[in-house]
């Protein structure tokens, strides 16, 4: 080969020049909402985009745009193990896992079954286990890299027929506590995101769930008139905010030499923030009056 053969590329090596490399993340839920807004936004900032969701069909669009995509139920072991390796064959390296995948399972307690409460776990809080077990090993070696975990305003703030979902994410929110420690001597960043209200598709698969999965024992009415009227406004109305607002969120962290440990979103995550500082007994008495008012 002679000099005027010689790649760019080439050159660059054999002047002892560095050649860098694309930031590489895999998103889950890719599929709507914040997943779907958040793979666009790495996109954008252009980062190698590996869109997941359990249908590849439903992720067409950012395929389209320019995002790698893949099937993947982060419920189902061998899945996750064949995505995180052929991003690794692919580009060598993964730099970011945005464990967003998730939905709500909603519903008093006595009225939502096991069944129901063990799959939403195994969605929400066993998939980015999942997903950071089968990372880990290649953000160790290059001693680099951020897992984000999306959780909710709710990981922190338990209400009234968001037990099951609250559970998850308050499972979400203590294993990255303890993940974030385990992996800082390695390089290894573990960042939650938390949003309070999105305007998104997720109140109507919560709404279907709970509709779906409940079986009501008739005790609690209320409690569902009130779900009911949120999903009437989809959602919590002007207090919700857009998937893009969470998706910068998540960029920003990922991007971040020194990313804080919780972000969260939004006004309602904000200042519900505050409520851990109220003793839970107040609390409990502030939700018994809501109930009351708005029966």
């Amino acid at each position: 080969m002679t000099d005027a053969d010689e790649s760019p590329a080439t050159a660059d090596d054999a002047a002892g020049v560095e050649t860098r490399h694309k930031d590489v993340c895999i998103v889950t839920g890719s599929s709507s909402g914040i997943g779907q807004a958040t793979a666009a936004r790495f996109l954008a900032e252009d980062w190698v985009v590996y869109a997941t969701a359990r249908d590849e069909a439903d992720v067409a669009d950012l395929a389209d745009a320019g995002c790698r995509t893949a099937e993947l139920d982060v419920t189902d072991g061998e899945q996750v193990e064949a995505v995180v390796d052929r991003v690794i064959d692919e580009q060598g390296q993964v730099d970011c896992v945005v464990n967003n995948a998730g939905f709500a399972q909603f519903g008093p307690l006595e009225d939502v079954t096991t069944e129901s409460v063990e799959r939403q776990f195994d969605v929400n809080a066993f998939g980015p286990h999942r997903l950071a077990r089968a990372v880990l090993p290649h953000m160790r070696e290059a001693c680099d890299g951020t897992i984000v975990n999306v959780s909710s305003v709710v990981g922190e703030l338990s209400l009234p027929g968001s037990g099951a979902y609250a559970g998850s994410k308050a499972a979400v929110e203590s294993m990255s506590d303890a993940l974030r420690a385990e992996v800082e001597e390695f390089g290894v960043d573990v960042v939650v995101v938390a949003p309070g209200p999105v305007d998104s598709e997720f109140y109507d698969r919560a709404d279907d769930e709970l509709a779906s999965t409940a079986q009501r024992s008739g005790a609690y009415e209320d409690i569902y008139e009130l779900y009911d009227d949120a999903a009437s406004m989809g959602g919590f109305g002007p207090a919700s905010i857009g998937p893009t607002v969470v998706a910068d969120a998540i960029v920003n962290a990922a991007s971040a030499t020194d990313p804080a440990p919780r972000y969260p979103v939004g006004p309602v995550a904000k200042y519900a923030g505050l409520a851990q500082f109220v003793p839970k007994r107040v609390r409990d008495r502030l939700f018994s009056l809501a109930r009351r008012l708005f029966a």
